[in-house]
């Protein structure tokens, strides 16, 4: 989570799980294949006029996604991308829930939903005859729940018995301090910024073989009414990644969104299709191929001559985020940490895969504490810019990279008509 200020609204996302920060570096912290960016040099998010932009397209594997102000009335998200979600129990046509305002995130891997909003009750998954329970964890809080089984309807695509996470059940008030030191419990609707999220991420599972073999992995824990105690997990039950789980568009998922007018927009329309090269409306096409790392799913960035090794693009952050000294930072208390300069920046950087293959990318850097100034029902924008904390040799291109192109995500160890996965492409 990136965001600090009442303009920004608690609590828009801006970058996924820190899972596993030393074990599992698989796991961080969201129209029919034709291309808005075919590789080369293209100008993100500045074209458009109005307040409202749309970009669909059609067919059972394809789901409507919004960008808008989010589930909450209290505080508006910002650049937080939306789509909706039914779950049931496994087995069930009638036991059944449709969820709106579920995040979606390129850069996390799997469905959770908050318990406060779910309405069906999902059986849970047990380990030794204990509840099995995690910690999703974030650069800034963690959220904690049982995992549980649930089929996934996603518009005409359906997973059977999908382990889940349930974030903020009430009957599991118990949260090891190891992970309730990480920092303040996001496990609330308000306090989330959403109805849950789904992780669409290149990886199958949300850590991987790392949680398999360590006990003490950070994620998964066995526990009873009273205590929790580490636990390893099989692959088969971490929380999943449900597109691997479909019949047949299940080797990955291409994000379709509108560009977005400079002065920003009340709303956002786009698409999300499930499938790359399984159908008429998921081909692959011109657009330029960067395989990522199989193990973090990084890839490199070139910027002012420094490369960024650490790089990913990521829905689920709100922003783009990277360090520039030069760039001038907000001073305003609502907004540190965001860059303001005194007028829009134009700038360019170069992303590199480990393939070989890159592609020049121009972007703009806004002034944040200006951005909806006039508006405040503005809520979608194409320069919202930050510094990123910690770690370093980091480019975060959040969900401003996506506005105006049109982006394939290929899960780990699939083959389409232009590679292997884990890879990007746009």
């Amino acid at each position: 989570m990136r965001v600090g200020s009442a303009f920004f609204g608690a609590p828009s996302r801006a970058w996924r799980f820190g899972f596993c920060a030393l074990l599992c570096m698989s796991v961080l912290s969201c129209g029919g294949g034709g291309t808005l960016s075919s590789g080369g040099t293209s100008t993100s998010g500045s074209s458009s006029t109005g307040s409202t932009g749309s970009s669909t397209s059609s067919g059972s594997n394809v789901v409507s996604v919004v960008v808008d102000a989010g589930p909450t009335s209290t505080s508006s998200d910002v650049n937080t991308l939306f789509a909706t979600v039914t779950v049931c129990v496994p087995g069930s046509t009638t036991s059944c829930q449709t969820i709106d305002h579920i995040q979606v995130d390129t850069m996390s891997y799997g469905l959770r939903v908050m318990a406060s909003v779910l309405t069906v009750s999902l059986p849970l998954q047990t380990t030794n005859g204990s509840s099995l329970l995690e910690c999703t964890q974030f650069v800034d809080g963690y959220s904690w729940g049982p995992v549980a089984l649930a089929d996934v309807q996603i518009s005409g695509e359906s997973a059977s018995s999908v382990p889940v996470q349930v974030i903020g059940d009430s009957s599991f008030s118990t949260v090891p301090s190891d992970c309730s030191s990480i920092g303040p419990a996001e496990d609330t609707v308000a306090a989330f910024g959403a109805n849950g999220i789904l992780g669409v991420g290149v990886f199958a599972q949300d850590c991987g073989s790392g949680c398999v073999s360590t006990v003490d992995n950070g994620l998964y824990y066995a526990c009873t009414s009273t205590t929790c105690q580490p636990t390893a997990v099989p692959l088969a039950s971490q929380v999943q990644n449900v597109i691997a789980f479909f019949a047949t568009d299940k080797n990955g998922v291409i994000i379709q969104l509108p560009a977005v007018a400079a002065q920003g927009a009340a709303s956002v329309t786009g698409s999300m299709i499930f499938g790359i090269d399984t159908q008429t409306n998921n081909a692959s096409g011109s657009q330029t191929v960067l395989t990522v790392d199989p193990s973090t799913a990084y890839f490199t960035t070139v910027y002012n001559g420094t490369s960024l090794p650490n790089s990913f693009l990521d829905t689920g952050s709100n922003g783009l985020y990277f360090n520039d000294s030069s760039i001038a930072q907000c001073t305003g208390a609502n907004f540190t940490d965001f860059y303001c300069p005194s007028s829009t920046l134009n700038l360019s950087a170069v992303l590199q895969g480990q393939n070989g293959m890159s592609a020049s990318e121009n972007f703009s850097v806004g002034n944040a504490e200006t951005l909806g100034a006039d508006d405040p029902s503005l809520v979608a924008f194409s320069t919202l810019a930050g510094t990123y904390p910690g770690t370093s040799g980091t480019f975060d291109w959040g969900l401003p990279f996506y506005y105006g192109r049109t982006v394939y995500t290929a899960l780990e160890g699939v083959t389409t008509s232009v590679g292997t996965g884990p890879y990007i492409a746009f």
